[in-house]
């Protein structure tokens, strides 16, 4: 597997990535069409076989059961350290202030989220899913920065 440097970072990911759209319970999320963990594990073993190491995942993917599988799928296949972890934020979660968009207040609930499903102490790489017009940039890029600052995020994009 050939790798590249992750923009202007000096992190290095493989050149392929496995999306993780496609996995979580087709039960509690927005897709039917999502493979269960069962369906799903085989393509986390060929990807650490393969040397794709950059995977990508979100919270609001099958309700955050993405997240889960994902990380499940890490301690099963892989070590934590050779995977370079991606999910992103934005998406309703839940009701309420910080079930959402991209408020300090929701970034910093659903960063912790995102880590307890993913049975990780950091995330390596962390996305702003989609624009939050409610949300000054300002308040959004201090947030981020915040979790780089506190060590739960690594980069953040």
């Amino acid at each position: 597997m050939n790798h590249t440097r992750l923009g202007r970072t000096g992190l290095k990911v493989s050149r392929l990535a496995l999306g993780c759209m496609s996995y979580g319970n087709p039960v509690t999320g927005m897709h039917r069409w999502t493979l269960d963990e069962d369906a799903a594990a085989p393509f986390f073993q060929q990807a650490v076989e393969l040397g794709v190491t950059f995977w990508d995942t979100a919270n609001v993917y099958q309700g955050g059961s993405s997240e889960e599988f994902v990380g499940r799928a890490i301690r099963r296949f892989s070590r934590r350290e050779d995977i370079v972890l991606a999910t992103k934020v934005s998406g309703k979660m839940h009701e309420g202030p910080g079930g959402s968009g991209l408020s300090r207040k929701a970034i910093l609930e659903q960063v912790d989220g995102s880590l307890r499903r993913l049975g990780t102490d950091y995330i390596d790489v962390y996305y702003v899913h989609r624009f939050d017009p409610e949300t000054p940039v300002e308040e959004t890029m201090a947030a981020l920065d915040s979790l780089v600052r506190a060590g739960k995020v690594r980069y953040r994009n």
